[in-house]
C-alpha cells in the first residue's frame, strides 16, 4: 500500500490523442493523478467536469491534470471531446497502473461483487514523490479539495 513520502510508481500511458506521457516527464511540476472508474458515467464526469471548470487555477499553478481509467484511447477520445476536458487523459487498458498504485480491487454496486477501479487520486510533488493520497473522493468536491492542498504545500 503507498503512503504518502513514497516515490510515486513510474508509469507510460497513451492518452486521448494517442501521445504517450510517462510521469518522468512531469518531472519538477506538481502532478495530480486521479483513478477514475469509467468514461461518461455519473460520478467520473462529475469529477471531469469539476475538475475542468476549475482547469485555469491549475493551470495558473502550473499543475499537471491527469486523469487514468481502463478504458481505451478512443474511449478517452469521445468523453474528452463530450465534455470538452482540457486536461490529459490516459488509457491503462492492461491495468499495470492502477495495480501500481493500488487502485484496482473489489468493488460493490446494487448487491453485486466485481473488480475496478477505486476513485483515488494522488498529488505528486516535483521529486517524484507522493505528498497526499485521496481515498474517500467526492466528485463534485475533488477539484476544490485538491486546489486547496496544493496552496498549501505549495507555500512550503
Amino acid at each position: 500500500m503507498l503512503q504518502a513520502g513514497d516515490a510515486a510508481p513510474a508509469f507510460s500511458l497513451r492518452d486521448q490523442h494517442d501521445t504517450l506521457h510517462s510521469l518522468k516527464d512531469a518531472r519538477g511540476k506538481w502532478v495530480v493523478l486521479y483513478f477514475y472508474p469509467k468514461d461518461d458515467t455519473p460520478g467520473c464526469t462529475k469529477e471531469a467536469c469539476a475538475i475542468r471548470d476549475r482547469f485555469p487555477q491549475f493551470k495558473k499553478l502550473g499543475i499537471i491534470v491527469f486523469g487514468v481509467s481502463v478504458d481505451s484511447v478512443k474511449s478517452h477520445g469521445k468523453f474528452a471531446d463530450k465534455f470538452e476536458l482540457p486536461f490529459t487523459l490516459l488509457a491503462d487498458d492492461e491495468k499495470k497502473v492502477v495495480a501500481a498504485y493500488g487502485v484496482w480491487g473489489k468493488k460493490k454496486f446494487m448487491g453485486r461483487e466485481y473488480l475496478g477501479t477505486m476513485r483515488w487520486s494522488f498529488l505528486i510533488d516535483p521529486n517524484g514523490k507522493i505528498a497526499k493520497i485521496y481515498d474517500a473522493v467526492k466528485p463534485e468536491t475533488h477539484a476544490d479539495e485538491i486546489l486547496a492542498d496544493l496552496t498549501k504545500l505549495m507555500e512550503k
